[in-house]
Formats: C-alpha cells, structure tokens, sequence
C-alpha cells in the first residue's frame, strides 16, 4: 500500500478522507523534513513506502489505496525538534485507551440523519438546559460515566420541561477518565468515554427506535451505532427530532495542560528545536490552565475555525458556547480579537442560523457588535449581573425579615445594561461554574438559609426563578435546578460523595415534583407571552421596606403587555397598591404560592383575576389592589398567550 498522489489537490481536505478505493490524508508541519502515514494496513511502517509529498503551503499529503472504515493511522513527523508517532489533529475518532491512541479512518457520511426539516428556534425564543454528558444521565455513580446515548432516556423529558436548546459541557476528547471538559487535547474527536462499546450498544437500540419511531422514522442497527461518532450524531439527531436544539461548548482558550507530557500529541506536533514554548507548532508560551494557542498564526487560526465548521457540518451543531473569550482577547495583543472576527464571519457566512455565544468577563458589548463596527462579531454572550444580584437578594433576605435589602441592583440589572438587544446577554442563576462541588451553594440551599427543605428555601427559589424566567435576554437553567437540586455538583462523584443529582426526588420528594411542575409552567408561560421573550422591560415600582418589586414587559403596538409582580417578604400583602400600565380585567395568570405543597390549600391571591382601575397617582394611568403572597411571584397578563 504505496502512498500515491492520486485524488491529491488543491482542495484535499485536512486529516484523513475515506474516497473511492482508499484515502487522502493532508496534514500542516511547515517545519518537518519527513511525514509518513503509517496504520494498521502498513504494519506502522514508516518508510519510503508511507512518505506523504510535501505541497508549497507546508502541508503534506497522499492518497493510501485499498483503505476503508475503521482502519487505524498516525502520522509519523521526522522534524527538527522530535520524531515519532503524532496523531492527526484533525482525527475524528480515536481508540480506546491512554497513553497512546491512535486515530480511526471513519466516514463523514456513514450516518444517515432524520433531521431535514429541523429549524432552531429564534435566538430570543430559546430557552437553554446546561448539562455534564458524564453526570447527567447513566448508571450510578463510581460506576462508568454517562454516554451521548444515555441522554436519550431524558429526551422526552426536557422536550416536556419546555426546554428547545441543551449546551452539553465540552466533548471533546480528554485523556483522563472523568472531567468537566475543559481540557480538551483533540478538538475533532468525540470523548471516547461518552462512548457505548459496540457490546453493549443492544441495550440502547430499544429506547433510541422508540423515540426514532415516535417521529414516523425507521429503527436503527447496532452496525449503524457501532461508530462512537455515529452515537453523538443520533443524539444530536434525535434532540432535532424533539425540538431541542444542541449549542456545542467550545474550548479555544486553550488546550489541556496534560499534552505536554503526551509526546503523540498537538503539542509536540512538529515542533521546532529548542525548548522554549514557542517551539511548539500550535501554541504560545502563553498559559490559560494549558497552553495557549498561537493565534498570531494564521494556519492554527484557521485549524480552529475548520473545528468549528467541522461541528457545524458533519454534527448538524445548532451554535457554540466559546469558553473564556476573555483569554483569547487578552493574552495575544490583538491577534486573538482578530480571531474572533475571522472565526464570527466564517460561521455567520456559513450557518446564521447557528448562535454564536461567548464568554467575555466582564460582558462587553464590543464583543457581539459587527465587525465593522469594530466588534467581535458574536451574537450573544454570557452576562452576569443577573446572577449575581438575584443571588445577592437571596443572600440578603436568609437573614430574616428584619434584614435590610435593595431592589436597587436588580433594577440596573434586570435588563443587561449596554447591550443594545437583550437577547444579546444569557442569563443564568446557576452554571457549573458557580455550584462546582468547592464553590457556591444552589439556589435551593441559598434560599434557605442552611434549610433547602423549609418554607423559605422552596419560596425564594420560585421567585429567583420566576424573575430569572421572565426577565429579557436568553434564561439558561444548569441540570438539577429545574427540580431544586440542593447540592453541589461534581465531574466525579466517586470522588466527592453527595453530588450526584437525586433524579429519584421526581418521585419519591413532594418538594422536587412540586417545584419541577413550578418550573415546567413558568417555561411554558414564557414560550406562550412573546413579551416575555421581547426587548421592552421597565421596573415600575420597586419598594425595599414592602420587598415588592413590579415589571412591566410588553411589545410594541400588540397589547400584550405583562406585569410581574415579585415579594421577597415573610408576610402577605393585602390591598397592596401597584401602577397597571391600562384599565380593565387583567388574568392572574401565573401565581407561584399555588406550587407549596401543590395544590396549595391555602394559597393567597387574587382568585385568578385582577381589575385596573384609571388612577395616575402612582406612575402610570392605571392602577390595581393586589394580595401578594409572601414569597411570592405574581405575572398578569392580558391575555391567555398563544
């Protein structure tokens, strides 16, 4: 099996590409005097047999015959800095087993998707669900980690949550045995871990023609599966089959710091002589938890924009969450920000209908105006005001009823300020950054005060909730929350006992199943009032001594309008006063005391019905007198939604 230059062009692909009777393989090493490609069809020779033809650019490239789906390859580099074997940075599958993986040959076209019709939602209609692929579904705890196909077991339940976008923490291959993800040492290659082995995938045919069936679509093989990509792809497939879009979290920031000790690795691909860390191909001498990449160069910039094409194309991937932008920007004196810009253009040109997310601390709006006005280019990013104000009230009033607080923060807050669209900004209470086993507590045990089980705790968590859900932008829930999950999460809870999530309290916990079915209709109240998911938002009355706050939202010229009435205090309200923004009957459509103890015998409120009357004193024409549940979330609306 000769390397020939047969299919070989200007328009090779990188990596490796299964064609007609064989493969192309095309790989970067500028600096290299040799580059084999050697496998399990050459006995991993490498020898004038396995020598790739060096191209003007510094790539090299050949064409093997007789290769097919499944064989195995590595690159064997002869530089000036090392030789020996290094894995294709574009594989996009790798064997099972560290330290030395070697690459699998697979077809991009092997899997035969279900989703032709599927249309993500609007950027300001989604409502995104954050999860760990390892914790989130699958065995038991210490057992193995949770796979792609485990997910598949609660598709259907985040389609009834009303949740139409999951963002999986990062997939991407790591090479120790359970991590959140963000130390990623192959960007085109699926975490084999979250893979089923080919034995044990009978057990998962069931469930996935279930749901594939349910849809009106043919059952699959266990050979259609038997590919660890092809398991990734049928999950993304059949979340598009249920409505839920699948936003990618992207790591560019940085590579694991693990790579430097793994000499078949990016890091020690092509390496110059020497021992500075500029040596390396693809990275700087910067360091982020792992090196940084050399984005002054603009073959690795354009490694990474192939990687997130790469997800767009052959994965259907609905947008990317791009891990701490703040590093990119920041640690390359203008080069990162350019990246940005090329990468933003790329993917808009490519997919606009794919959402471009970045985390940028502190959020900056630069970072998602267009390029030509100087931007990044980025449709939306993560922001925190939110998090941290909704998180501070709740701090504030555990101390009891006689502890000062302030809607002041919330105000500024409530709306992202700076952003010229709200959609622009996500929103979260929860992520797994903040509620990782050694730091923050969940809203659950915040709310309570050291008490996730008291009156306090599941009250103030409806109404961060509730605030959370109806505020502008777009809202993002972390696995657990939705059905008030009180502890910490962790990656590994073998390691670190009392984090896994207690999916058993659905059942067996009145005070999760309640608050799950709080959560679940206050999703569908927002997917149903469009100003709910609008621009327009404005604090009406905002009262500190009362701990009542009032928001109006509303869209332009439809009469529409909802008013969200919220109480962070101990005591009812009766014949509270509140500005209406029109006179007339006003639906109490939402009232979260009706979840305590569902259906609460003895909720307080308004009957289901609320009359404005024509009164300005108080800042708008009209006005109202409410009971207000203590505690408590309140949305009055003009109508029953779509």
């Amino acid at each position: 099996m000769a390397v020939t230059q047969e299919h070989i062009g200007a328009q090779t692909p990188m990596g490796a590409t299964l064609v007609d009777a064989g493969a192309t393989f095309r790989v970067w090493a500028p600096l290299a005097r040799e580059v084999h490609v050697c496998g399990d069809f050459n006995g991993w020779a490498h020898d004038a047999l396995s020598l790739l033809k060096r191209q003007d650019d510094g790539r090299w490239a050949g064409f093997v015959p007789g290769l097919a789906e499944g064989h195995l390859y590595k690159f064997y580099v002869v530089g000036e800095g090392s030789e020996g074997f290094k894995r294709d940075p574009y594989a996009r599958e790798l064997t099972r087993g560290w330290p030395g993986p070697a690459c699998i040959l697979r077809s991009p076209t092997a899997y035969t998707w279900h989703d032709a019709g599927w249309r993500p939602p609007a950027f300001s209609d989604l409502i995104v669900y954050q999860l760990h692929i390892g914790t989130w579904a699958g065995p038991a705890p210490g057992t193995r980690v949770g796979t792609f196909l485990d997910v598949l077991d609660r598709i259907e339940y985040l389609a009834d949550l009303g949740i139409n976008a999951i963002e999986p923490l990062p997939i991407i291959e790591y090479s120790t045995p359970r991590s959140m993800g963000y130390n990623g040492s192959d960007l085109f290659s699926p975490e084999m871990d979250y893979q089923v082995p080919p034995g044990e995938l009978g057990a998962y045919l069931p469930t996935i023609n279930r749901l594939l069936a349910q849809k009106g679509h043919p059952p699959l093989s266990q050979a259609d599966l038997s590919a660890g990509i092809n398991q990734l792809k049928v999950m993304i497939d059949i979340c598009h089959l249920y409505g839920i879009a699948v936003l990618l979290d992207i790591v560019f920031n940085h590579a694991s710091g693990d790579i430097k000790g793994q000499p078949e690795s990016l890091y020690f691909f092509d390496r110059a002589a020497g021992f500075n860390p500029n040596d390396s191909l693809y990275f700087s001498e910067r360091d982020h938890t792992g090196p940084v990449f050399a984005f002054w160069n603009r073959d690795v910039r354009q490694f990474l924009i192939d990687n997130a094409t790469f997800f767009l194309d052959e994965y259907h991937i609905d947008g990317f969450r791009y891990d701490q932008v703040t590093v990119i920007d920041r640690e390359n004196a203008g080069s990162g920000w350019l990246f940005c810009q090329d990468l933003t253009d790329t993917l808009r040109h490519r997919a606009a209908r794919a959402i471009d997310i970045a985390e940028y601390w502190g959020p900056e709006p630069a970072v998602v105006r267009p390029r030509e006005a100087g931007g990044a280019g980025f449709d939306a990013i993560w922001h925190d005001g939110l998090r941290e104000t909704i998180r501070g009230l709740l701090a504030a009033v555990a101390g009891g009823r006689d502890a000062p607080m302030s809607w002041q923060a919330l105000i500024s807050q409530l709306r992202a300020p700076r952003f010229r669209e709200a959609w622009r900004c996500v929103q979260c209470i929860e992520s797994h950054d903040e509620v990782y086993h050694d730091r923050e507590p969940r809203i659950a045990a915040l709310a309570g005060g050291g008490n996730s089980r008291s009156w306090f705790a599941t009250s103030r968590a409806r109404v961060a909730t509730g605030l959370l859900l109806t505020a502008p932008g777009i809202p993002m829930l972390f696995m657990g929350q939705e059905f008030f999950e009180d502890k910490r999460w962790s990656d590994d809870p073998a390691s670190h006992p009392g984090t896994s999530l207690y999916w058993s309290g659905l059942s067996a916990d009145k005070t999760m199943t309640d608050f799950h079915r709080f959560t679940r209709e206050l999703i569908s109240l927002r997917r149903r009032h469009p100003a709910l998911r609008g621009e327009n938002c404005v604090v009406r009355l905002a009262d500190d001594v009362a701990r009542v706050i009032v928001v109006h939202r509303w869209l332009e010229g439809s009469g529409r309008d909802v008013v969200i009435v919220a109480s962070l205090n101990e005591s009812t309200h009766h014949g509270f006063s509140i500005p209406m923004p029109s006179a007339g009957h006003w639906t109490e459509t939402f009232n979260s005391d009706l979840y305590e103890n569902w259906v609460n015998p003895v909720v307080a409120g308004n009957g289901g019905s609320v009359m404005a009357r024509n009164d300005p004193t108080i800042g708008l024409p009209c006005s109202a007198s409410l009971t207000i549940p203590a505690n408590a979330f309140l949305v009055l609306t003009r109508d029953g939604g779509d």
